[in-house]
């Protein structure tokens, strides 16, 4: 099994390298509007921005980099496959300008956007970001009237372009079966809030340069990949920052195109990739031994294991589970200053040792399909 990735050096409100309805998924978080370490960012885009600072006047600042990012959802809808799933990470913005304290609602903001240009809105999650900061609170310390919750949280809005994606042909259905998840990630990932990726380990560049671009949890691009696609699906994120959209799609074994407009990051975006076969064999090695040691756990406690996975001879709680295949990231080969190329190995059952194996007898013996 191979996968490939392309990067470029593009403007997001002007996907030109993408072709229409060629991306089976979209993975991002855009700059955010009105956090201040953007303000430079959006004013490059339009002047009429940073003017409005100037003016002291945030709402109308608010509305203009909106503007510059509803360019890009346009074009995100152009080139995603009907049927198929956009991700977007955002996180609101509370801001003091001339004195004036407010907060501003991006998540709102997009959500009426895509709905305008003709996404469909699925539920969202609830991505809390817990700080360890000592004042959880804004304003007036302890006196009442005055003061403001501290926010910890962030969204990933979830659309859809037209109707439910389908799978037709036997080649399509078994694919996507060989791509499920397992019924435990499944209790987890599928929860409205996440609150388990504070801390997240990312190994994939310099923590300084992933400061300065706010980029997000591996393991966060990693499950929304998992969620809403199958094993050769292309993902697309038009804000690539410092790559962790494409180190999440190398080790899920999708094919990605990753789009930024800063040419300084391109080095950092390699070192990323190049570190992404590590990353990625640990964590798809990690999914694999965590599943068998859950089916361990509830074996112990006298649970039947009804249904059993031959690709990794282990047992499953449901019949959709059994055609799963994992995929470990082998080998990257660059193949020009764009593109790379990945190749993959079963991960075979021997991933973990023998002595690991559940024992199968009686009613708790796992049974195939």
């Amino acid at each position: 099994m191979k996968s490939w990735h392309k990067i470029l050096v593009s403007d997001a409100r002007q996907l030109s390298g993408v072709d229409d309805e060629s991306v089976e998924c979209i993975v991002t978080s855009p700059p955010y509007p009105m956090i201040e370490m953007w303000d430079d960012v959006f004013s490059k885009l339009n002047p009429l921005i940073g003017n409005a600072f100037k003016e002291n006047n945030g709402l109308k600042a608010f509305g203009l980099m909106h503007e510059e990012l509803d360019k890009v959802w346009m074009e995100c809808y152009r080139v995603l496959k009907p049927g198929c799933i956009a991700c977007v990470n955002i996180g609101d913005a509370v801001r003091t300008i001339n004195g004036h304290f407010q907060m501003y609602s991006n998540h709102a903001r997009i959500i009426s956007s895509m709905g305008e240009i003709g996404f469909t809105q699925l539920p969202d999650i609830l991505w809390r970001k817990q700080t360890n900061a000592p004042n959880k609170f804004m304003g007036s310390g302890m006196l009442p009237a005055c003061a403001y919750v501290t926010y910890e949280h962030e969204y990933i809005l979830i659309f859809r372009k037209g109707e439910k994606r389908k799978f037709v042909s036997r080649t399509d259905k078994l694919r996507r079966r060989q791509s499920a998840y397992f019924w435990e990630e499944r209790n987890i990932w599928f929860s409205d809030v996440w609150t388990d990726l504070k801390g997240t380990s990312q190994p994939l560049a310099d923590k300084s340069v992933r400061d300065r671009s706010a980029s997000y949890p591996f393991e966060l691009a990693y499950r929304l990949i998992c969620m809403h696609t199958v094993y050769g699906d292309t993902i697309l994120d038009p804000f690539l920052g410092t790559g962790t959209t494409t180190a999440a799609a190398v080790a899920s074994c999708r094919n990605s195109i990753g789009i930024d407009i800063e040419k300084e990051l391109q080095q950092t975006i390699q070192d990323t990739i190049l570190s992404s076969l590590n990353v990625g064999k640990k964590r798809v090695t990690d999914r694999l031994s965590g599943h068998k040691e859950f089916i361990r756990a509830r074996y112990d406690v006298g649970k039947r294991i009804k249904y059993l996975n031959k690709n990794h001879d282990v047992g499953t709680v449901t019949a959709q589970e059994t055609d799963i295949m994992i995929c470990v990231p082998a080998r990257i080969k660059k193949m020009s200053e764009q593109t790379y190329e990945v190749d993959y190995e079963f991960a075979r059952p021997d991933v973990i040792s023998k002595s690991d194996q559940l024992p199968l007898f009686g009613n708790n013996s796992p049974r195939s399909r």
